[in-house]
């Protein structure tokens, strides 16, 4: 069983060390015993926890091998943020800015992280409050946060200071990305979700409003 899902973290993500799967696996143990007390996600997808959630989050490593720093903005139980925080914990260099307005879930994050012996970088306030506070990062995430144009609209001055976003959406991305249109103009690169296959991965760079 752990050797399954070890080399299905690889297949995933690309290259990992066995000392960083075991933090994710720590960090699933962790999510699990703190969402008896606070809805860090949908109860119905805690049986799928690994691949729905921490996999899928995984996955973007391998969309942007060489970058070490990120900011996830909205990163409720960590997905991907915290995932990414523990994927880079070993890169010399690496940075994970992770950004939760809401207190209780900024605490887990601080807690969980600290637990499993990643030095997280949390701040819990609003993304609009941030962008002066944390300096450009190379990407952005965001997994269930808000449509495509608000999205835009809320890390716009990170990303036309040259960094790149990569967005978790579902099966209706072409109505948000066509919503978009009707306020931005950016460059838009489509990957596929290698873990939900109704899903996909939008790389948004260089928006401009029109």
């Amino acid at each position: 069983m752990e050797t399954a899902r070890f080399s299905r973290l690889l297949e995933v993500s690309g290259p990992v060390s066995r000392e960083t799967y075991d933090r994710l696996v720590a960090f699933e143990d962790v999510f699990r015993r703190w969402s008896r007390r606070i809805n860090l996600a949908a109860p119905s997808t805690l049986n799928d926890l690994w691949e729905r959630h921490i996999l899928d989050s995984a996955q973007l490593l391998r969309l942007a091998p060489e970058a070490l720093r990120w900011l996830d903005v909205g990163s409720g139980g960590g997905f991907p943020g915290a995932v990414m925080a523990i994927l880079l914990a070993e890169k010399p260099g690496a940075e994970v800015h992770l950004v939760e307005s809401n207190r209780k879930k900024a605490a887990f994050l601080i807690s969980a992280l600290n637990e499993v012996g990643v030095s997280p970088r949390v701040h819990a306030k609003r993304i609009e409050d941030c962008h002066e506070l944390i300096p450009t990062p190379q990407i952005i995430t965001a997994r269930a946060l808000a449509s495509l144009p608000l999205l835009i609209a809320l890390t716009e001055p990170w990303l036309r200071s040259g960094a790149r976003a990569l967005f978790h959406k579902g099966r209706d991305y072409r109505r948000e990305v066509e919503e978009s249109g009707n306020t931005w103009r950016f460059d838009l690169v489509e990957h596929e979700d290698k873990v939900d296959a109704a899903a996909i991965i939008l790389e948004v760079s260089n928006p401009v409003r029109r």
